[in-house]
């Protein structure tokens, strides 16, 4: 993998195999990947790590990172988000604190560095137990894979970069990083994606490529546009990203749309000229 080697979601390209959607990328000319989640856990049984594995070798694909997600996460709006996705919710930690662990394990089979996320959202109040509940289920979920060789990566969004850097410092764990969407900064209207960027460069590890435009509703979410379209401003994020020293892949999501495997190509293209501009 090249430094700011362009790369894909899977999910993007709207194939739900791992398999399938690794030969896709391969077909479309990208050569590393983020294996995504959004599925039951079938997707990531152990007894395919051999099956994705091969895939994965036989196309020369690289797998950037690996990314958690549940069964029952909802992004209609800002209160079912805080209802439903990550591992906030007292109803359903249990089983996706087990199933969190099983998406380490297959991760590291693999040997893919980084396990993505999102773990919810961060309550504001410091001192409140819904903040200390979410410490320790991240301590705990780091310990263990710390224990597999795997950084576990948080998704930036749901709250400011300060509330993540004062999070992050709370929990005192070295390997929780960051996996920065600056798209989501402004789905969730949370800050300016840049200005985070650098309140959050020392911990990020992964990022994704997305652009979206700002709420229009209190309590509802932006909408998501393919990239360059948006309010992101893509060629300052990537001389951003340059500015820090970021050397890692440059992943595109795409989440929407009637061509998302056109947009995912445009987005190729455009983020390759702006990363290798003079």
């Amino acid at each position: 993998m090249q430094p700011m080697e362009v790369g894909v979601f899977l999910a993007s390209l709207g194939v739900k195999d791992a398999v399938e959607g690794i030969k896709k990328a391969r077909e479309i000319g990208i050569a590393v990947v983020q294996l995504h989640a959004r599925v039951r856990f079938e997707y990531y049984d152990q007894g395919r790590a051999d099956e994705v594995r091969a895939a994965l070798d036989g196309n020369s694909v690289t797998a950037s990172a690996t990314c958690a997600g549940y069964a029952g996460e909802r992004y209609r709006d800002i209160q079912a988000v805080r209802e439903t996705v990550g591992l906030t919710n007292p109803a359903t930690l249990e089983e996706r604190i087990d199933e969190t662990k099983r998406f380490a394990d297959f991760t590291s089979a693999l040997g893919i560095p980084v396990m993505t996320t999102h773990i919810g959202v961060i309550p504001e109040d410091r001192r409140s137990e819904d903040y200390r509940r979410l410490l320790g289920t991240i301590g705990l979920v780091a310990d263990y894979c710390k224990s597999k060789s795997v950084t576990f990566a948080m998704e930036t969004g749901q709250e400011s970069a300060a509330l993540m850097v004062d999070f992050m410092n709370d929990l005192g764990h070295d390997n929780v990083k960051i996996n920065f969407d600056p798209a989501n900064m402004i789905l969730y209207d949370s800050g300016d994606p840049i200005d985070a960027l650098e309140t959050l460069k020392d911990y990020v590890v992964h990022v994704h490529c997305k652009d979206g435009r700002r709420p229009t509703e209190a309590g509802k979410l932006g909408h998501e546009v393919p990239i360059g379209e948006g309010e992101v401003g893509i060629e300052r994020y990537v001389d951003k990203l340059k500015e820090i020293g970021y050397a890692g892949p440059l992943v595109i999501e795409r989440e929407g749309g009637a061509d998302r495997v056109g947009d995912v190509l445009r987005a190729k293209a455009l983020l390759e000229r702006f990363r290798d501009k003079a």
